[in-house]
């Protein structure tokens, strides 16, 4: 006998159909999550925000994957947390050869370094 399962109209909305409705059946899929967290120099937290956005305005992070840009006001300084998803460690180094070698993109980075009292990269893998 096979099991039907029916779901209220009204739920459709909050539910993709393509989607499985059991999660414990997908597999994972390796996922390398890489942070490049700069602190910034006191004060300078808008003019760093406005540079994201202008080169978010022309598109100069359309290859960056699930990019999220965070905020963060506590500790010693403003920090600006750039986080970007790839499948593999690859994905990410093709990422960087492609972006930062771009003239357009130098040109935005001379003018975003000024801004920035120091910075570290993370990697992460995720596991679940």
């Amino acid at each position: 006998m096979r099991l039907k399962f029916v779901i209220p109209e009204y739920f459709h909305k909050f539910i993709d159909p393509l989607e499985p409705l059991f999660l414990h059946t997908q597999k994972l899929v390796t996922m390398f999550i890489v942070r490049d967290i700069f602190h910034l120099k006191f004060g300078h937290f808008r003019e760093a925000k406005a540079l994201f956005d202008e080169a978010k305005k022309k598109n100069m992070f359309m290859n960056l994957p699930g990019l999220r840009l965070l905020s963060d006001f506590t500790g010693p300084s403003y920090r600006l947390i750039m986080e970007e998803n790839f499948p593999t460690l690859a994905d990410f180094e093709k990422s960087l050869s492609s972006t930062m070698h771009a003239a357009e993109w130098q040109a935005w980075y001379e003018k975003f370094k000024p801004l920035v009292e120091s910075s570290h990269r993370e990697i992460l893998k995720q596991v679940v």
